[in-house]
């Protein structure tokens, strides 16, 4: 467990950033760790970031990049663009999520 400063506010992650704390995310934070994940938001962003959060909600686990794309309405080269390398980890991280399963 490490803890990060963002906005002010101390965050506890793991070792590969992944919030500990769900309860902590904002929006604004969002913002932030896309900023350094290299990602400038776009409403695009937002909608697949809003639906993993409300999934996340109800399964209780982040959702997986299938999940995602059946579900958020994007199709996997899409998902590639908005979120390179990665696309299933980089939106659980900026949604204040855990790392997907099955994520290496």
């Amino acid at each position: 467990m490490v803890t990060k400063e963002m906005l002010g506010l101390n965050i506890e992650v793991n070792e590969e950033g992944f919030m500990l704390d769900t309860s902590q995310w904002t929006p604004e934070l969002a913002v932030e760790i896309a900023k350094a994940e290299g990602i400038e938001l776009t409403d695009a962003h937002w909608q697949v970031i809003n639906w993993c959060r409300q999934i996340a909600g109800v399964l209780g686990v982040s959702p997986t990049l299938r999940q995602i794309t059946k579900g958020a309405g994007v199709s996997t080269k899409e998902l590639f663009k908005l979120f390179p390398k990665g696309p299933a980890k980089k939106v659980a991280k900026i949604a204040g999520l855990g790392k997907p399963q099955g994520c290496v």
